[in-house]
């Protein structure tokens, strides 16, 4: 079913570059043909992979293995959004939301999936933009969230956010998440908004430590077009999944809306959204005892 395989990672330790063998090795074995994320080519030995960049692995291959952590996925979800590529993440980094293929269990789970026995879940995307005089000077995807906040600033900024064209408020904050349901579970959560399921159709806003207590999360519908509208003499910066930055200016336009193109990952069998919850946020251990004297 999957005939031309990727390989990404994000090179960090010998630990990565081991898995990334033994997968090429897993996948040979089974007839395919390994394409390697050509800045990661040279940790597989001679002839075992090719080299290619994003473009060609977008264009060529059936399926991505992403090794490492979310951080890793998140990368690679944006860039082969243009090409429908499925992406299956092995997660050698922490908390793991994503990437939801143990290193322990990789060698069954690649095997379930080259049988075609998996889940097919799409996850939408942001598309973020910053305009400057009515000009586009930015632009960029978001997996996970578009965060404007006030950059290194040792103040708070202030800025008027609009949905679909009508005022909602003024807020004067540390700055603004603005999150899909997979992100629900990133920054948003630790900044106190809701996690969404994955199935939900909309984006939290959820605000970074608001000057005012009524400033809550809120959730929209995802057809929704927000804008974050700079005050000046504010200026900000914007970050979208932690990776990409831009330094926008006071009475600069910050617009997100759902993209039209999505992601599209493919989960082992038994793959749930609620265990993963459980397992991550360790929702089912017992409260601790901490004595009574």
């Amino acid at each position: 079913m999957f005939e031309t395989v990727a390989l990404i990672a994000k090179m960090r330790s010998p630990e990565i570059a081991a898995a990334l063998e033994e997968l090429a090795a897993c996948l040979i074995e089974a007839g395919c043909r390994v394409l390697v994320e050509e800045g990661t080519a040279g940790c597989l030995a001679a002839g075992t992979a090719t080299a290619a960049g994003f473009a060609r692995i977008g264009e060529e291959a059936d399926l991505a293995l992403i090794v490492g952590g979310d951080g890793t996925l998140l990368s690679a979800a944006r860039r082969l959004a243009d090409f429908e590529v499925p992406l299956v993440g092995v997660n050698q980094g922490r908390l793991g939301f994503l990437t939801d293929i143990a290193r322990t269990s990789m060698r069954s789970s690649l095997a379930e999936l080259l049988a075609g026995r998996y889940a097919r879940e799409r996850r939408c995307l942001l598309e973020a933009e910053v305009l400057r005089a009515g000009e586009r000077v930015f632009a960029t995807l978001a997996l996970n969230d578009v965060v404007v906040n006030k950059g290194e600033l040792g103040r708070m900024i202030e800025f008027e956010v609009l949905i679909d064209g009508e005022p909602i408020y003024n807020q004067r904050s540390d700055g603004l998440i603005v999150a899909t349901p997979t992100g629900s579970t990133a920054y948003a959560l630790s900044a106190s908004g809701p996690i969404l399921h994955p199935a939900v159709a909309g984006i939290v806003l959820v605000p970074l430590c608001p000057h005012a207590l009524s400033n809550r999360p809120i959730v929209v519908g995802d057809g929704s077009r927000i804008e974050i509208r700079l005050i000046p003499p504010h200026d900000a910066r914007v970050h979208c999944d932690g990776q990409v930055r831009f330094d926008a200016r006071a009475g600069d336009c910050v617009r997100v809306e759902r993209s039209a193109r999505s992601v599209t990952l493919l989960h082992p069998p038994g793959y749930s959204y609620f265990a993963m919850l459980r397992e991550k946020l360790r929702w089912s251990e017992a409260p601790r005892d901490h004595g009574t004297d």
